[in-house]
């Protein structure tokens, strides 16, 4: 029951629709399993997906389980909060960091996949934003496999087709109503080569399935960088596989440039918020003081305090400021 195909996709915003589309064009006599990564919520209903999915297919839709066996005609749906990850033969579920801040990523299905089945593999890139999908297309890629993007144009969101695009030469970049086509001419002509997985690939799928992070292990896929991780403080190790570059830290939270800079953003933005909540407090706490000294008859110490109240209230003022300035800026990006 082994399949001799393995098809990985990987979408986002705008993907529930263009899967179910996609999926009508997946035939029955197609010797292949296909697992999709769909950016989810934690609180999404996987149930409810999978009947969508088998709405327009005849093939078999499951929500991926853990160490089961991989069955040819079928259709594998992440579920919410656990990568998805595809070994020789089975299927394993994982509760790593979140890559690209996702979890499940679509980064770890296809560099799981390219390490697992190498040429066999065709990796499919539908519209989303941001990035993730891209260095494990590059995976894919390097591994011998068939890489295919949804034509930019026509996607409800393009940035992850135009990510793939920019960083590589794809194999197909193709409308959706085409897709299937192309997948059949893959299924016939394809001629699969036996190659030697890049280490880099390997070393990071190993990371995933087996969680197994630590400094030791991120210092033999890249350099340390400038940069921490805004998630729990680690260095940063710069991974450069010559198309893309992403940053990691050795507890294994992971980050293309984009999506560092938007959760550097986010953690800016909080910290601000911070500020500006406890400057609110010391001026309420100024304004009890004056009033209590005040009444006491200290009319000097008031005004001290009155003064710091007001000085202080420049400085929030010039706080809101700011986060409006950055809240503009980031959603204009």
């Amino acid at each position: 029951m082994e399949p001799r195909h393995i098809i990985v996709i990987g979408t986002s915003e705008g993907g529930l629709n263009v899967l179910n589309e996609l999926v009508r064009d997946f035939n029955e006599d197609w010797d292949a399993a296909y697992f999709i990564v769909l950016h989810l919520s934690r609180k999404a209903i996987g149930d409810f997906l999978i009947h969508r999915l088998q709405q327009h297919t005849n093939l078999t839709c499951r929500l991926a389980a853990d160490n089961t066996t991989i069955e040819r005609g079928t259709i594998y749906l992440a579920i919410p909060n656990y990568h998805l990850l595809v070994q020789k033969g089975r299927i394993q579920l994982g509760r790593g960091p979140e890559e690209n801040r996702w979890r499940p990523s679509i980064d770890v299905l296809f560099r799981s996949a390219a390490a697992a089945y190498n040429s066999h593999v065709t990796g499919i890139v539908l519209t989303g934003l941001m990035d993730d999908g891209t260095s494990g297309m590059w995976a894919i890629k390097r591994s011998g496999g068939t890489c295919i993007v949804q034509d930019p144009n026509e996607a409800e969101y393009p940035d992850m087709p135009l990510s793939v695009l920019n960083k590589m030469e794809v194999d197909y970049c193709v409308s959706l109503r085409d897709m299937g086509s192309v997948l059949q001419q893959v299924m016939e002509t394809k001629e699969f080569t036996q190659m030697e997985i890049p280490p880099d690939v390997l070393a990071e799928a190993t990371i995933a399935e087996k969680m197994a992070t630590g400094i030791d292990v991120v210092e033999k896929i890249g350099d340390p960088s400038v940069y921490t991780c805004p998630d729990c403080g680690g260095i940063l190790t710069e991974v450069n596989d010559g198309k893309t570059i992403r940053y990691r830290c050795h507890t294994g939270h992971t980050y293309t440039e984009r999506d560092l800079m938007l959760k550097q953003a986010e953690n800016t933005e909080a910290t601000l918020w911070v500020a500006l909540r406890m400057m609110e407090e010391r001026k309420n706490l100024l304004g009890r003081m004056e009033a209590q000294t005040r009444q006491r008859g200290f009319a000097r110490f008031a005004n001290d305090h009155k003064q710091k109240g007001v000085e202080l209230q420049l400085h929030i003022n010039k706080l809101k400021e700011l986060l409006t300035i950055t809240q503009t800026s980031e959603h204009g990006n």
